[in-house]
């Protein structure tokens, strides 16, 4: 493993993910594990590190997400709006060991957080140098940021994925969702809910009884569910999209159902992977790094 230059980790609260990286910027290889931030105790997280990486050690690592929280590895402090994107400069380095953690960002008023999305925002940056205008960010936090003059403005956060994974998998309408997809269905209930924010609950229960007396399809009830959910949440965040250059950052299958949702209003957008950005964003914090020591 002496080829390893240095180490990029993503750590989450459900999943810890690394990337051995070679000098050249190149990735020698790709590992993950389980071990996410939320199972494990302060002391375990350099056993989790080691077990996934050890033989790449003593090389450097430079770690984002939630390991940086207050449950984390060791606490990196919230950067506020309007700021660019942390960089190495505020990394926190972890007593011990050769680990350097790169903080979130927060915005006081309306009150939000960010651990991990800003580094991926860094890495769409540093791929798309001067880009103005609104980064999505999907998943199950969804992120809406504006980005103007390489600084994050203001962000806010829709639980829009989360929702859908306890409505699909542990409400009622569990009784109802396939695991197929329905194009249409899907644009009915972003459109719906988009022009109509306030008929969500109601809509949501329409599913289940659809399903009892006509005999809805279950993959029409899924994709109909995820198109409520995502009109709602576009309602919300109309200010963010609405005459905006619009990025989506995310799952490719996810990133697309919102670039659906966005192009029937009228909104072209652009697509980068989640995991690139990333990587970008950590391996631009680590060119910082790099430029100190010289």
């Amino acid at each position: 493993m002496g080829d390893v230059a240095w180490i990029a980790v993503d750590w989450g609260t459900s999943h810890l993910r690394a990337w051995l990286m070679a000098r050249d910027g190149s990735i020698l290889d790709r590992r993950s594990s389980d071990d996410g931030m939320g199972g494990l105790a302060r002391d375990g997280f350099e056993p989790a590190l080691c077990a996934l990486v050890g033989a790449a050690l003593p090389a450097p690592v430079l770690a984002c997400g939630m390991v940086g929280s207050r449950q984390g590895w060791a606490a990196a402090p919230y950067a506020a709006v309007p700021c660019a994107p942390p960089t190495i400069h505020a990394a926190v380095a972890v007593r011990d060991a050769d680990v350097r953690i790169l903080p979130g960002v927060k915005q006081d008023s309306p009150a939000d957080v960010m651990r991990g999305e800003e580094t991926q925002i860094a890495g769409f940056l540093a791929r798309n140098p001067g880009f103005d205008g609104v980064i999505c960010l999907p998943g199950t936090h969804t992120k809406w940021a504006h980005v103007s003059a390489g600084e994050i403005v203001s962000f806010r956060t829709a639980m829009t994925g989360e929702m859908f994974a306890l409505l699909s998998g542990h409400s009622v309408l569990r009784h109802s969702m396939g695991q197929g997809w329905d194009a249409d269905a899907f644009a009915t209930g972003v459109d719906q809910t988009l022009s109509r924010p306030e008929s969500l609950a109601a809509s949501l229960f329409s599913l289940r009884a659809e399903g009892l007396l006509a005999d809805l399809p279950g993959d029409a009830a899924r994709a109909r569910l995820s198109g409520l959910l995502i009109g709602a949440e576009l309602a919300a965040m109309r200010p963010y999209w609405l005459g905006q250059a619009v990025a989506l950052v995310g799952a490719e299958a996810l990133s697309a159902a919102y670039a659906t949702a966005l192009k029937a209003q009228g909104v072209p957008t652009q697509m980068a992977d989640a995991e690139d950005m990333t990587l970008a964003g950590l391996t631009a914090a680590y060119a910082q790094l790099q430029g100190e020591a010289a």
